[in-house]
């Protein structure tokens, strides 16, 4: 026997939100296992190159940085290189990358740098890690399309 069903409700589009709902469970998961991988590697990091409390925070200026180039390079390699499946870009661009820089602790920095009477420091800081961060992602970029433009040259001369 099956149960009574309400006309107005229809089944394919229940079935389509369930699915919806499992998919962005998958994507949450994604993000949260490389959330994890990023933020334990910029740990890492702060633990290789402590910043004492009233130093200009170097060690988080080229993470975010690094991060940024990364970031540069892996979007342009997946949009125009690689099919990769769909759990990737969660899982590496959000995830470990959105885990890695550390945006967060930029602010907290400037404000132990101001704390600290040091305001020069600070609002330089505050300047630098953002021209530093756009400049890397540009950077990273401008180079990964040089280098498959070059890559896809070369193998059109070797056919």
């Amino acid at each position: 026997m099956t149960e009574p069903v309400d006309p107005d409700v229809d089944l394919a589009d229940v079935r389509r939100r369930r699915q919806a709902r499992r998919s962005q469970l998958r994507v949450l998961a994604a993000v949260a296992a490389g959330g994890s991988i990023g933020a334990a590697a910029r740990y890492g990091a702060s633990l290789l190159w402590p910043t004492p409390p009233a130093a200009f925070p170097w060690t988080t200026l080229g993470v975010n940085a690094l991060g940024c180039l990364v970031i540069g390079v892996f979007l342009v390699t997946l949009t125009e290189a690689w099919t990769a499946p769909v759990w990737v870009r969660p899982f590496f661009a959000t995830g470990v990358l959105g885990g890695f820089t550390t945006f967060s602790t930029y602010c907290v920095d400037i404000e132990r740098l101001v704390a600290a009477g040091r305001p020069g420091p600070a609002l330089t800081y505050m300047a630098v890690t953002v021209v530093a961060a756009m400049a890397s992602v540009t950077a990273g970029a401008w180079i990964t399309r040089l280098i498959l433009a070059a890559v896809r040259r070369k193998a059109g001369r070797t056919r």
